[in-house]
């Protein structure tokens, strides 16, 4: 449930992006270290979204990835460990 209402947010935002850039017609510059450009704003913040979302996905998957890793080590170890432990009838 929690990546759906993630999913639609995103869309929200991605809907609102093209909204404000299709009212917003203006061609800005951007500067960058050696050089410079000019580009429509629609442009611009299509670009940037994209890279920022691109960006946070990587970034989540590394962590997400990390932890599944862990959690798979740790259910070995444990695994193991009730293995060798005596079985109690008593329970």
């Amino acid at each position: 449930m929690k990546s759906f209402v993630a999913t639609v947010l995103v869309a929200l935002l991605f809907i609102l992006a093209l909204i404000f850039g299709a009212r917003n017609e203006q061609v800005v510059t951007i500067s960058y270290f050696v050089a410079q450009g000019e580009y429509r704003l629609p442009v611009v913040l299509a670009v940037v979204f994209f890279a920022g979302f691109i960006l946070s996905w990587l970034v989540a998957s590394y962590y997400i990835v990390r932890l599944k890793l862990s959690l798979a080590t740790t259910q070995k170890k444990l695994n193991q460990v009730m293995a060798k432990a005596p079985q109690d009838v008593d329970a």
